[in-house]
C-alpha cells in the first residue's frame, strides 16, 4: 500500500507540472493515474477536486503575481460558464455520442497548436493589450460550460486553444486566465466535496504534497524557464492526453 501510494505521488507530481505550465489544473489526468493505480471510484472525483484547488490555487497565485490574469477577460467566460456547466451535468447522454466528435476536435485544436508554436512570439505581439468582446466571451463561455458538464473535466482544455486561436491574448495570458477559469470553476464544485463523508483516501496530505511541488515547478516553466513556443507544445500536448481519454474512455 505504501510503496503504491508513493507511485501515485509521482504520477501526480509530473501531471500537475505538465499541466499547470499551461495553465491548467490537471483534474482529468489525476483521474487517469489515480485509475491506473487501482482507487476506488468513489474517491477519485472528490481526490481529483482537492488536487485540482491546490494547484489551480496556486497557478492563480503566480500567473496573477506575474502579470498575466486580467480579470476583465476572465469574467464574461466564468459568468456564463458556471451555470451552463451545472445544467449540463445533470443532462444524461450516452458518453458515444459525444466523446467522439469532441477528442477529434482537441486532435485537431492540437495540430493547430503545433503549427503555430512557430510564429507564437509573432502571434503574441499582434494580440498584446487586447479585451476579450463581451457577447463573445460569454457565448464561449457557455458552450464551454455545456462541454465541460458532459465530460466531467474543468473546461480549459477547450478556453485555452480558444484564447490562443481567435487570437484574443498572447501564450502565457492565456495560460493565466485558463487557470483563473478553472479555479474558480473547481471552487464551486466544493459543495459536493463537503456532502461526500469518508471517501477521501488517507493518503491524501501525501499526494496534496505531491501535487503542490509539481504545481511549483510547472508554473515556473510556463512564466520562465519555456519560452513561449516549447510553452505551446506542452499545450498540444496536454490536449492530445485529453483526446486519448476521451476517445479511448
Amino acid at each position: 500500500m505504501i510503496d503504491s501510494a508513493w507511485w501515485v505521488a509521482l504520477l501526480l507530481l509530473l501531471v500537475a507540472a505538465l499541466y499547470s505550465s499551461v495553465g491548467h489544473a490537471g483534474a482529468s489526468g489525476y483521474i487517469a493515474a489515480m485509475a491506473l493505480m487501482g482507487l476506488a471510484p468513489e474517491q477519485m472525483r472528490p481526490t481529483a477536486l482537492a488536487l485540482n484547488l491546490l494547484v489551480g490555487g496556486i497557478g492563480l497565485f503566480r500567473f496573477w503575481r506575474g502579470g498575466h490574469v486580467r480579470w476583465r477577460n476572465v469574467l464574461p467566460f466564468v459568468l456564463a460558464s458556471a451555470p451552463a456547466a451545472y445544467l449540463a451535468a445533470r443532462v444524461q447522454l450516452p458518453r458515444e455520442s459525444y466523446s467522439i466528435l469532441l477528442g477529434l476536435i482537441l486532435l485537431v485544436a492540437a495540430a493547430g497548436v503545433f503549427r503555430s508554436a512557430g510564429h507564437a512570439l509573432d502571434d503574441d505581439s499582434r494580440s498584446m493589450g487586447r479585451q476579450v468582446p463581451w457577447a463573445a466571451g460569454l457565448l464561449s463561455g457557455a458552450v464551454i460550460g455545456v462541454l465541460s458538464g458532459l465530460t466531467g473535466t474543468g473546461g480549459a482544455i477547450f478556453l485555452t486553444p480558444l484564447l490562443l486561436f481567435m487570437p484574443w491574448m498572447p501564450t502565457r495570458q492565456a495560460s493565466g486566465t485558463s487557470v483563473a477559469f478553472v479555479w474558480i470553476n473547481s471552487l464551486t464544485a466544493l459543495a459536493g466535496l463537503v456532502q461526500v463523508t469518508g471517501s477521501l483516501p488517507a493518503t491524501l496530505p501525501l499526494w496534496l504534497g505531491a501535487v503542490a511541488i509539481g504545481a511549483l515547478l510547472g508554473t515556473q516553466m510556463g512564466l520562465r524557464w519555456l519560452p513561449v513556443t516549447a510553452l505551446r507544445r506542452a499545450l498540444g500536448v496536454v490536449l492530445v492526453i485529453a483526446a486519448a481519454k476521451l476517445l479511448l474512455a
